[in-house]
């Protein structure tokens, strides 16, 4: 009676017998199409979920033998004194024992296995339409919320097909056949056993809640807590507070949150204790009622057809009412908390993947790379235009360079050529061809780009340049670096090209970082090349090497090279400035300099500046 009862208090006690106010809130609308859907990702294992099912329903049967073979061995056996028969008995609850056991195994293999593989279709089915994404839904969605549909929410199916469906089905199935075994044996006795388990049930979810309150405090009080860990404790984190000296005012408030934790959880330990004894109390209750019931009809009514047995095999079969029952009272909570998971990741699966291929998408022949930009008009979520009404055109094989002040949407303008984001009026071309018409796997392979930013995966050198060309050979590994003139420093390294660069490659200065991302580009071989501050993070000796090196890079190709130095400047084919979303002067550096307009305030306040520092 006791471990049934310990089974109801656990699963009544714990976070998942309660709605948060949130989720009261949020509930999700149970719909046909909605209810379809979720059927269709079990569709693919229905035979699988045949034999669960029969598996459970077998083992509801069979788990009922132990109980009923307990009342044999009282009446006849231990009774009737028949040592041969008890032995027999025993054997035989031994192998129904071990029969519910196997099965359960079973179920329970069969079970894990099909949400696993739904998981596992999920997450690949997710992690694709993630990648189509417009580079629109990264900037503005948080970094944790996709790793929380990615990771948890789905993982977080695996729970609702193992314990909301099957769970709520192994249930039913045992409360059923418990029932019909109780009421064959004795309709009275079985009436009394079903009324003991409101009396466990009523408190239990009175000091459930109590519980489940604490239990929500406590973790958000863990929440802060691990914030502030992730904040202080990383390697940014760690430095500022270095820095600022603020390791006694961090020390102290991460103590007092930590007091918080401590002090919310025994409390919520101490009504655990009293809701186990509470519990505990009234499982005791149950039997001496079973008891009492029994023997009032044995003695007092003279019924002939009762025995000890069958008092002894009904407090047994009662006993196992109780999980089943505390669990199906959750099945509310469960039910609502799995549709909220399914709802949150379809949320993701339905985002309009925008820029992708047309049907139709062509892979032109690129010997000429004319880019010509034509009345194009862009703005980020429908605010006001960052480019407004831009024509140019860059000729084939040239490079010209796009200079203006902070934000005026110098890397917009190369965004769209990579349709990273696609324009809301006008047209960018490719040797006359809208890049929309473009296969778009096809129009990217073409494009190589440096940004100020250089990204590198955590791993080694060579596994961060064979990104760009999956099969590329020692030599040609080599020849880039040298080109990046970053063979050298690779060289000096203990593992060579097999060192690891660190998470965002940062056991690498500055500058090294963007070496090894040119020489990535220069692996890749593009027809067209986009430098986007590709050289603001160098020193003036570390520049000069790569822009010598770029000359060779770019001989040949049609290159777009957004500048904050002169040096990159001077060596542009010609010159566009961006100010106000608009192209407000265009011509080389003398010309420029002869208007007296943008570009002049450019070159007094900025470049010249950093000439001069160089010099």
């Amino acid at each position: 009676m006791a471990q049934g009862m310990g089974m109801g208090g656990r699963g009544l006690g714990g976070p998942r017998g309660y709605l948060t106010e949130e989720e009261k809130k949020n509930r999700p609308r149970l719909s046909k199409p909605l209810l379809i859907r979720i059927l269709s990702y079990l569709k693919p294992y229905r035979v699988q979920f045949v034999f669960v099912f029969l598996a459970i329903l077998i083992s509801a049967v069979i788990g009922l033998f132990p109980s009923i073979i307990t009342g044999r061995i009282v009446d006849q056996a231990l009774v009737g004194k028949n040592m041969q028969l008890l032995i027999q008995l025993l054997l035989l609850a031994l192998v129904t024992l071990t029969a519910s056991q196997a099965i359960g195994v079973l179920q329970s293999y069969i079970n894990s296995w099909i949400s696993q593989r739904i998981i596992f279709d999920m997450q690949n089915q997710m992690y694709a339409h993630l990648q189509q994404m417009p580079h629109s839904f990264y900037t503005n969605e948080k970094q944790g919320d996709i790793l929380t549909r990615m990771e948890s929410d789905i993982s977080g199916v695996g729970s609702v097909i193992t314990n909301t469906l099957t769970t709520s089905v192994a249930n039913v199935a045992t409360m059923i056949a418990t029932l019909i075994a109780l009421f064959s044996m004795n309709w009275k006795m079985a009436l009394v056993g079903i009324a003991i388990i409101p009396m466990t049930l009523i408190p239990a979810r009175t000091v459930g809640k109590t519980r489940w309150k604490l239990l929500t405090d406590v973790q958000n009080e863990r929440d802060k807590m691990n914030q502030l860990i992730t904040e202080t404790l990383s390697v940014s984190g760690s430095m500022l507070m270095k820095l600022f000296t603020r390791e006694k005012s961090e020390y102290d408030r991460f103590v007092s949150v930590n007091d918080n934790v401590t002090r919310l959880t025994l409390k919520e330990q101490r009504s655990g204790k009293w809701f186990v004894m509470i519990l505990g109390t009234l499982a005791q209750v149950g039997p001496l009622l079973i008891y009492f019931t029994g023997g009032w009809l044995m003695i007092s009514n003279g019924d002939a057809t009762l025995t000890i047995g069958t008092i002894t095999a009904m407090i047994a079969l009662v006993n196992r009412l109780y999980g089943p029952v505390n669990s199906l009272l959750n099945l509310g909570v469960d039910f609502t908390r799995s549709l909220a998971l399914f709802t949150r990741i379809f949320d993701y699966y339905d985002k309009e993947v925008t820029i992708q291929s047309k049907p139709d998408a062509v892979k032109p022949d690129l010997s000429h790379t004319d880019i010509e930009y034509r009345h194009v008009t862009f703005a980020y979520d429908q605010k006001e235009p960052i480019l407004k009404d831009i024509s140019f055109t860059i000729p084939s094989g040239k490079m010209y360079a796009i200079v203006g002040p902070s934000g005026a949407g110098k890397s917009t303008v190369v965004n769209l050529l990579l349709r990273l984001y696609d324009v809301n009026a006008g047209t960018v071309t490719i040797e006359g061809i809208d890049v929309r018409d473009f296969e778009l796997t096809y129009l990217r392979r073409n494009i190589g780009v440096v940004t100020q930013d250089a990204y590198l995966f955590n791993g080694t050198i060579r596994e961060n340049l064979l990104y760009a060309k999956q099969d590329a050979t020692q030599d040609e590994l080599e020849n880039a670096c040298r080109l990046a003139n970053i063979h050298d420093f690779i060289a000096s390294q203990e593992l060579g090209y097999d060192a690891l660069v660190g998470n965002r490659g940062l056991k690498l200065s500055g500058g090294e970082k963007q070496r090894l991302s040119l020489a990535r580009v220069v692996l890749k071989d593009p027809k067209i090349l986009v430098l986007d501050e590709a050289t603001s993070s160098l020193d003036s000796i570390s520049e000069h090497a790569i822009q010598n090196a770029l000359e060779s890079v770019m001989a040949g190709r049609t290159s777009i090279v957004i500048a904050h130095r002169l040096s990159t400047v001077l060596a542009a084919d010609r010159i566009l400035v961006v100010s106000d979303g608009v192209i407000a002067e265009q011509g080389t550096h003398d010309e420029l300099l002869e208007h007296n307009g943008v570009y002049r305030e450019l070159y007094e306040t900025q470049f010249k500046r950093v000439l001069e520092h160089e010099q």
